[in-house]
């Protein structure tokens, strides 16, 4: 026998039944479009408020479809395999402040070139596509301004003619050194702005990365930092597309989630990316201001497109 027609009201709340059951399992873990492969970046949750430990991120990251947890050390990077994540970008193993000690001081080459060669050695065992790089700040002595500056036509050549050397271990390790933009109009706080660093035009960089020529030592296209440096977002992605390894987000001003109170359009931003086939990831590394897991949901829905 054939069951009963279920009347019109039982039909409307099962409906709704099932509709709420899609919500739920959308809650737990959005349905992403797949255009864009989200990265979280560490220490922008785990400097203040809630503190997440790097579980804690990798089990959010996952949850919200992310793919990587990425500027951790090279001892973290098994953590991030545990939770079936990837790295995007491995930091180089400086300890403290690393966009200070840069590729445009010859003082810092031999000790860079065996901390990131031994980054880059961790990288490609765990199959982490890329280490980060900095130019590095403008004077003499990176924490003391008195100390006198890099001319910039030299700092020019010992980027090139260290990260030239540096290419030829990235190349034969299938690693990416990606170097980062970084602005010096933001004085606020210490990972807002960086003022002094020598790394802060984005044509400087870019040239730079040219004439190393090499596949392997490519540009971190920061969007904050080249907001406030720049503007122009969406003509300098076009500009820059050769040399573009790796992006990261953040709201401006104030460095701060990817909301409504702040200036970047994110949405045109990404389908740029998608328009000239960017296929790396993007890390988002705003700092949170408020409930760190609403920020980074906000973050990902906004820029999923």
């Amino acid at each position: 026998m054939s069951a009963a027609r279920p009347s019109r009201r039982e039909a409307i709340a099962a409906g709704a039944a099932l509709a709420g059951g899609a919500c739920l399992l959308a809650d737990d873990k959005p349905a992403l479009k797949g255009n864009v492969n989200h990265s979280v970046v560490f220490w922008c949750f785990n400097v203040a408020g809630e503190k997440w430990d790097l579980d804690k991120t990798c089990a959010v990251t996952k949850s919200l479809g992310g793919k990587s947890v990425e500027l951790v050390g090279a001892d973290d990077l098994a953590t991030i395999k545990k939770h079936g994540l990837t790295c995007a970008i491995v930091g180089n193993g400086t300890p403290k402040e690393p966009f200070k000690y840069g590729f445009n001081n010859v003082k810092f080459h031999a000790e860079l070139k065996e901390r990131t060669g031994k980054a880059i050695d961790a990288a490609a065992d765990a199959g982490v596509p890329s280490v980060i790089g900095f130019v590095g700040y403008k004077w003499v002595d990176p924490n003391d301004p008195k100390s006198g500056e890099i001319a910039r036509d030299d700092a020019f050549k010992n980027c090139v003619s260290s990260l030239k050397d540096l290419a030829a271990v990235a190349e034969k390790k299938g690693v990416t050194v990606c170097i980062e933009h970084l602005n010096t109009r933001d004085d606020s706080h210490p990972m807002k702005g960086h003022p002094g660093y020598q790394g802060d035009d984005l044509d400087f960089v870019a040239d730079i990365l040219r004439k190393v020529g090499s596949p392997r030592v490519k540009l971190l296209f920061d969007v904050y930092h080249v907001q406030i440096m720049h503007g122009d977002v969406i003509r300098r992605i076009e500009q820059t597309k050769d040399v573009i390894g790796h992006i990261h987000t953040a709201g401006n001003p104030g460095r701060a989630e990817l909301d409504d109170t702040q200036e970047i359009n994110y949405p045109a931003i990404m389908k740029k990316l998608t328009a000239i086939k960017y296929a790396g990831y993007v890390g988002h590394e705003f700092i949170p201001t408020r409930d760190p897991l609403a920020g980074l949901k906000q973050a990902i829905a906004t820029c999923d497109v």
